[in-house]
């Protein structure tokens, strides 16, 4: 359907095309080539399907990025590498399919879960009696024969999520005396420690800063709340509860390097100033997820945007840099240390576009006043192009600090960043790092939007009359 109304969207267009920074004519090619030979999906398929969730420091890491060079290479991109921007000490590894998570009496069901990563599995199926958490030192002496081979189920607090992460009992006075109960308990055996999401959504974290001489040594896992309840109804109604949990991951000894992917369209007048069009490669890794929304659709957007590009033979005046960040759920490690190895350069970039918002659309971008002649021209023919997905633009005064994405690296020098507006009908908690983050939540048309709309806004910002205007330092 999209196809058939391209050649109306085009005359519709025609007056608006007179006016964009870029020539009318590749604009034109663009539109067409991002509407109708759209590969969004495509490269998000292989993305999720073939090569999983891309924790930072993982083996699927390196094999997406491996694959994007390859991918960028056969688009025609040039200048196309791996930057590093980082060591780490110690890398983990977690298979896409195959954990297990389980209630095997008093009735067979089937978890929802996940594990922080950078910690221990479970070197194979593990089946154990459910055994409550002791609440102190004291109570645990007193029954200490019946934790061996067990795994700990941990008390819910009032809120209705479980201790978790280590914390045996919240009640218990201080640290010292926690850290005390749960040494006891991994010396009697326990299998691990099973905690109780809020609700229905299990996320997944972790932290990365553990030492090879020193590793995590508790298999901790977090189940949601339904299957929780459904855990500790059964144990305190008195009938014998039996779990069997399988997690395959592990430890990666280092040093681990890691890599932004980066690639580019040189400019053919000023090469030496740049326009950066980027999403985060990296995920987490929980099981279930596939890295599919945060941030696979991002990231496809980036390639495409850069197939689109060079499918036209679009000639930008700027050169247009297509980067693929990691480390960016563990803090935007790789946006900061490009960011900082590229300090003698920040004055020559335009700007920093950033997708990574889900599934949903290009709905515009938050911004300056001086800056919207940069980017009106690109909303105009993107909205005659996609008339049910409208773009706008939202003036502010000082252009956003902070913002979780890898955005906010390149504000926090004065280069202006952007996350792009997303808007539509996918709910992004629903999918923010948990069990759902899958590829059948996206939504194919929103992504050939983006994609279209990331290639006609960069096109024209590097072939505009200057640079993206900055807000005034020190205020004046």
């Amino acid at each position: 359907m999209l196809r058939r109304a391209f050649p109306i969207v085009l005359a519709a267009s025609a007056s608006f095309l007179a006016f964009a920074q870029g020539d009318p004519d590749t604009i034109i090619k663009i539109v067409e080539e991002g509407k109708s030979r759209n590969q969004t999906r495509s490269h998000l398929e292989t993305m999720t399907e073939q090569i999983g969730h891309r924790l930072t420091s993982s083996s699927n890491l390196e094999k997406g990025q491996a694959w994007a060079i390859e991918k960028f290479k056969s688009f025609g991109c040039q200048n196309v590498h791996l930057e590093k921007w980082g060591e780490w000490e110690v890398g983990f590894d977690r298979a896409n399919t195959g954990n297990v998570g389980r209630m095997t009496t008093p009735f067979v069901r089937e978890f929802q879960f996940t594990s922080p990563s950078w910690t221990p599995g479970t070197k194979g199926l593990q089946r154990g009696k459910a055994v409550m958490a002791p609440a102190t030192i004291e109570e645990f002496n007193k029954n200490k024969g019946i934790y061996r081979g067990a795994w700990l189920v941990m008390a819910p607090t009032q809120g209705g999520q479980g201790r978790g992460a280590g914390a045996a009992a919240a009640q218990t006075p201080d640290a010292k005396a926690r850290e005390e109960l749960m040494n006891a308990l991994q010396k009697a055996g326990i299998k691990g420690a099973v905690s109780g999401s809020r609700n229905e959504l299990v996320v997944t974290s972790g932290n990365f800063s553990v030492k090879w001489d020193k590793l995590p040594t508790l298999t901790r896992i977090n189940i949601r709340k339904s299957d929780f309840e459904a855990v500790t109804s059964a144990i305190l109604a008195g009938k014998p509860v039996n779990l069997e949990f399988d997690l395959k991951q592990s430890f990666r000894k280092g040093p681990i390097a890691n890599y932004n992917v980066v690639a580019e369209i040189q400019g053919t007048e000023k090469p030496d100033e740049v326009v950066i069009v980027s999403g985060h490669f990296d995920s987490w890794d929980g099981p279930g997820s596939q890295g599919a929304l945060d941030n696979g659709t991002g990231s496809s957007v980036t390639l495409e945007c850069a197939r689109i590009l060079m499918a036209t033979g679009a000639k930008p005046k700027r050169t247009i840099r297509f980067i693929l960040w990691s480390g960016e759920e563990q803090g935007l490690f790789g946006s900061r240390g490009y960011v900082k190895d590229h300090a003698a350069e920040m004055d020559k970039i335009s700007t920093c576009i950033v997708d990574d918002g889900g599934t949903n659309y290009w709905g515009g971008f938050v911004g300056l006043e001086t800056q919207v002649p940069f980017f009106q021209k690109s909303m105009d023919v993107l909205n005659e192009a996609f008339p049910t997905l409208p773009m706008k633009w939202r003036t502010v005064a000082k252009m956003p600090r902070g913002g979780g994405s890898d955005h906010a690296s390149f504000n926090a020098v004065g280069v202006p960043g952007f996350f792009t507006d997303e808007t539509g009908v996918a709910d992004y908690t629903y999918i923010h790092h948990t069990q759902h983050d899958k590829l059948a939540a996206a939504i194919n048309v929103y992504m050939i939007q983006s994609s279209t709309a990331a290639a006609v806004t960069t096109f024209n910002l590097a072939c505009a009359d200057a640079m993206l205007p900055r807000e005034p330092k020190n205020g004046n």
